[in-house]
């Protein structure tokens, strides 16, 4: 099966699909996607779209981002806007002297924080769709890298392999960056991290859960108000049957 799925306007489009889960049962193919930003659909992207048979698109973005870049064109979709993150900032303007992933992982903690109500519902909608479901915020990094991050870890999947999902944006990187010059002639991206998707920032986020609720599940409970009851929706729906 193929994790990369090329589009034209897009550069981060991936599945979910094969990794390990409880019990030995794998995550299916085909079911579960993350993306980089779907208002940048272009030429038949559409078609490669639909061709997928998804038929939700969860947008993390704030509805400010949406305003100024637009939303994923008019396709006969589910879509929901659900902007998990709640405090933002600029990127681009990273203090270079600060520890980066330290920093990105301290910014995916106000996420998980201040975005329960967000987060809740796109586990919802995961767990309740009857078809394939595509989730994605501006560059498919951040906010896409933290849903996918605790829905593959309430499947059971391995830390490492959640890592090394994460870190296939860094595929993306330079395109992230193109991208970014492109939209914001003039200015000078000032840290050097930026695009940047390293196994750190997702190992220190989900320590950090570990540390406050005693594992990524134990946040779920606690804070997200996770139940057995959607764990076994998610994998049911999700992970393919033991044989």
């Amino acid at each position: 099966m193929t994790r990369h799925i090329a589009f034209e306007g897009l550069h981060n489009f991936r599945d979910l699909g094969g990794y390990r889960g409880v019990d030995g049962r794998t995550v299916q193919w085909g079911l579960l996607y993350r993306s980089d930003s779907l208002a940048k659909l272009a030429g038949s992207d559409g078609e490669r779209l639909r061709s997928l048979g998804i038929r939700t698109v969860i947008d993390l973005r704030y509805p400010w981002e949406i305003a100024a870049k637009g939303r994923i064109p008019e396709l006969g979709l589910d879509y929901h806007n659900l902007s998990i993150e709640h405090r933002p900032y600029d990127q681009a303007e990273i203090d270079p002297d600060v520890d980066p992933w330290r920093y990105l992982a301290d910014r995916f903690a106000e996420v998980a924080e201040d975005g329960v109500e967000e987060i809740r519902r796109v586990l919802d909608l995961i767990a309740g769709a009857e078809e394939p479901l595509v989730f994605h915020c501006a560059s498919g990094k951040d906010r896409t890298g933290l849903i996918a991050a605790l829905v593959l870890s309430l499947l059971g999947v391995h830390e490492d392999e959640i890592a090394a999902d994460f870190a296939l944006t860094e595929l993306a990187t330079p395109r992230l960056i193109a991208d970014w010059h492109a939209a914001n002639p003039g200015r000078t991206l000032r840290w050097p991290g930026f695009g940047r998707a390293p196994e750190a920032v997702i190992r220190l986020t989900l320590a950090d859960l570990a540390a406050a609720h005693g594992s990524v599940r134990g946040y779920a409970a606690d804070r997200l108000g996770v139940d057995d009851a959607l764990v076994d929706a998610l994998r049911g729906r999700l992970l393919a049957p033991a044989v």
